[in-house]
This record gives structure tokens, sequence and C-alpha cells, in this order.
């Protein structure tokens, strides 16, 4: 057995699951998420806990029994607490400001880039170098933290650009003088 798909998931109080056939619908305080899953996997409720079992061994079976449990895992934690990526903006100019509900990018093009956030993704500015994606989707708010940060990946010699909080850029080194002739 999987050690991941074998675990239960526990369902807190004011979350409320329905399980529909392959079809799972998630309904807590933030929000509700909906999702189809593969018809093999069977998942059932009892006594507030979600387990996913499989009906063989087979190779397929078993790829996606762990898969489907950590995506349920993630539709439960996202109805209850949500899930938030930060992104920390290094370069001299850099900044982004919050208009309406889009968000408006100035990273040293000869334009500001402005982006609009997936539906159901919030989008924050924090002291103009900051940004913070929230959502209930963990898949949305990977998925904007990308889009976001495609716009001006880190320089791999001054480390300038958009890149998540905490990442480590390497910083390769440069010319080390002239070439001797």
């Amino acid at each position: 057995m999987s050690r991941v798909g074998r675990m239960p998931i526990t369902v807190p109080q004011g979350v409320v699951v329905n399980i529909n056939q392959c079809e799972v619908t998630v309904t807590g305080p933030k929000g509700q998420l909906s999702r189809l899953f593969n018809q093999d996997m069977a998942i059932a409720l009892k006594d507030s806990n979600l387990t996913v079992t499989r009906p063989t061994d087979s190779k397929m079976h078993r790829s996606l029994h762990g898969l489907t449990r950590t995506l349920v895992a993630n539709m439960v934690e996202g109805v209850t607490t949500g899930f938030e990526k930060t992104l920390e903006m290094v370069g001299v100019g850099y900044k982004a400001e919050k208009v309406g509900d889009k968000l408006i990018i100035h990273v040293g093009y000869s334009h500001p880039v402005e982006v609009s956030p997936l539906p159901g993704i919030s989008l924050e500015v924090e002291k103009n170098n900051r940004i913070k994606v929230s959502g209930i989707s963990k898949e949305m708010v990977g998925e904007m933290a990308a889009k976001i940060r495609a716009i001006r990946r880190p320089d791999a010699y001054k480390g300038k650009g958009i890149r998540y909080s905490g990442e480590k850029v390497h910083l390769k080194a440069g010319k080390s003088g002239k070439a001797i002739r």
C-alpha cells in the first residue's frame, strides 16, 4: 500500500464533503472546491475521516492512490485555511502597485506590466516590493505565482528579478578579467 494513500484525512467541523461517484465537492468557511477523480479510486467518508482505496496493485492504481489522497487533502485544507505564496522583487526601481483588483508591476521594462488575477485568487502588495498571492486552490495559487515570477525571472549574475520568498538564487561569477593577448 502507498504510505501517503492509506493515511486518513480528518475533516474538521464546519466542512461538508459530498461524494458523488467520481466527483468530490468540499465546502468550508472559505469557499467551495469541486474536482473529478479517476473512477477506479474509491473515496469514502466515515466518522469525519476520508479514506482513499485502490482496487488493485497495478502500476496505474498505485500511482493514482497517493495522488488522489493528496488532492483531496489539499481541497480540505484550502477551504479551511487557504494557501498563500509570497514573491519578492529585487532590483533598483522594481515595484508593484495594486489598482482595483489588478496588479501593475514595474520591473525595468519600457512599460509597466499589468497582471489580472485568476478567478478565486487575491493579490496583495506589501512595502511596494512584496506580492502576496492567496486563495483556496493550491494549484491556482501556484499557477498565479509562477505567472508573476515569469514576468522577470531572477538574473543569474546580479540576482535582480522576481523570486519566491525564501528562494535562493545561485549567482554566477562574472568575467575574471580581460583576456591576455
